[in-house]
């Protein structure tokens, strides 16, 4: 592999964990919002919002305090993070990818995937005729 591949493969990797932790931040401060909103219609919930997570290393990073060099661009968003996390706010869990049902709903997926995720869901088609 020549040099120029090598930093291009490197380059969209990197793109890629920015990119999912952005999305986990922002996932997070919409679980936020709706535990607020919520709140003031009178449904409070004392458990933690459980966030389901397809990327070990997104959750490594919430949980782990360490500098990284990879993630400084994201530091105010690791620090929110790990802030909600550890005042049991939000409880972040693994899923595998197989088995996270919101792709059903942001991802182009195989027939097989699709159905399986859908029923998961409990959704089905209303206008099929059985």
């Amino acid at each position: 592999m020549n040099l120029v591949a090598f930093i291009f493969l490197l380059l969209c990797l990197y793109c890629e964990v920015f990119h999912f932790f952005s999305l986990n931040y922002y996932g997070m401060c919409e679980l936020l919002w709706l535990k607020q909103l919520l709140g003031e219609i009178g449904v409070k919930e004392e458990m933690p919002m459980k966030m389901y997570c397809d990327n070990k290393a997104a959750i490594n990073i919430s949980h782990n305090p360490v500098h990284h060099d990879q993630t400084k661009h994201v530091e105010v968003d690791k620090h929110f993070i790990k802030e909600k996390v550890e005042d049991g706010t939000i409880c972040m869990v693994y899923v595998p990818t197989n088995k996270q049902v919101a792709d059903v709903l942001t991802k182009t997926l195989s027939r097989r995937s699709f159905k399986q995720l859908i029923n998961k869901l409990g959704m089905f088609n209303l206008y099929n005729p059985t």
